[in-house]
């Protein structure tokens, strides 16, 4: 799924029930995202919807930057670091959509939490941030739950589990590239290039063999939440980290994971595995570890 762009913000104030109405807006919007992808996936493969969200994505980004006034922040510094961070984007993006469309979704979202571990093994070899010992125990605590989640020799091996694991790799490449662009770029720079690069990059994955899906009548409004969702989602989900410490964020962002297991038994009859569930709680225990030591760290 797509990842949040940081903003340089004041200290988070502590609104916690502000927060969890954002992150309510947020689980909604990742969840329809997640529902929308497998009814487009109906007609158009993973690059077009891309293509597509892209195409809303720029006409929104356009039209919010001029009416606030911000078109004139985007500079042609660093095109390589974007051009980089948005092939990480995309790929890890495709390859989110693919593995809902052959997972089930709770599996998808339970490895897509491991995005965070693995930022934080990148941020080590290449920001160059120390890896204490409490980080090399939640990177530890979290491998642990992975194999919980995929149960190797219990379970084959499928195709949604790899793509799911390496859409998180790649997310987490996204985040460590977005990090280095924050330290000179604004939120409007970053996201004119994330959208039209993105539409770049999908017209020339979808027209290389000359044919391109057009969706339907019918399928026009899922690609409409494709497009809003990850915006949407990603808005509250900034808010919410604005007006309340991670700390207390992340275990609402976990609700994630419980809600779009109830929307694969409601709407896909996908049987609820306890391995997944007890591998995300492990998961989530490896980031909330990572959080704490972190903020103890900056007290």
């Amino acid at each position: 799924m797509t990842q949040t762009v940081p903003t340089a913000t004041p200290e988070p104030t502590h609104q916690p029930l502000r927060a969890a109405v954002w992150m309510i807006g947020a689980i909604v919007a990742f969840s329809a995202m997640a529902v929308a992808g497998r009814a487009a996936a109906l007609e158009l493969d993973t690059f077009e919807m891309m293509t597509y969200r892209s195409m809303i994505g720029v006409v929104i980004v356009l039209v919010v930057a001029r009416v606030a006034g911000t078109l004139g922040q985007v500079t042609r510094r660093h095109m390589g670091l974007h051009l980089a961070r948005n092939l990480f984007h995309f790929t890890g993006q495709n390859l989110w959509f693919y593995a809902i469309t052959v997972a089930p979704l709770a599996l998808v979202f339970a490895l897509e939490f491991t995005s965070p571990l693995w930022t934080m093994a990148f941020a080590a070899l290449f920001l160059g941030e120390r890896l204490t010992l409490w980080k090399v125990i939640a990177g530890l605590v979290g491998f642990l739950g992975v194999l919980a989640v995929v149960q190797p020799g219990v379970q084959p091996i499928s195709g949604g589990m790899i793509t799911a694991a390496i859409g998180a790799v790649f997310f987490a490449g996204t985040a460590i590239l977005t990090k280095r662009l924050t330290r000179t770029e604004t939120i409007t720079c970053i996201l004119f290039w994330l959208t039209t690069m993105q539409l770049v990059i999908g017209l020339i994955a979808c027209l290389w063999d000359g044919d391109m899906a057009l969706p339907s009548a019918a399928m026009l409004p899922w690609i409409a939440v494709i497009g809003l969702g990850g915006l949407t989602a990603h808005y509250c989900l900034t808010t919410a980290l604005s007006i309340a410490p991670a700390s207390v964020v992340m275990p609402m962002d976990f609700a994630r994971l419980p809600v779009i297991a109830v929307v694969g038994i409601v709407l896909y009859a996908e049987p609820l595995e306890w391995g997944v569930l007890f591998g995300a709680a492990m998961i989530f225990a490896a980031n909330y570890i990572n959080i704490l030591t972190s903020q103890r760290k900056t007290a």
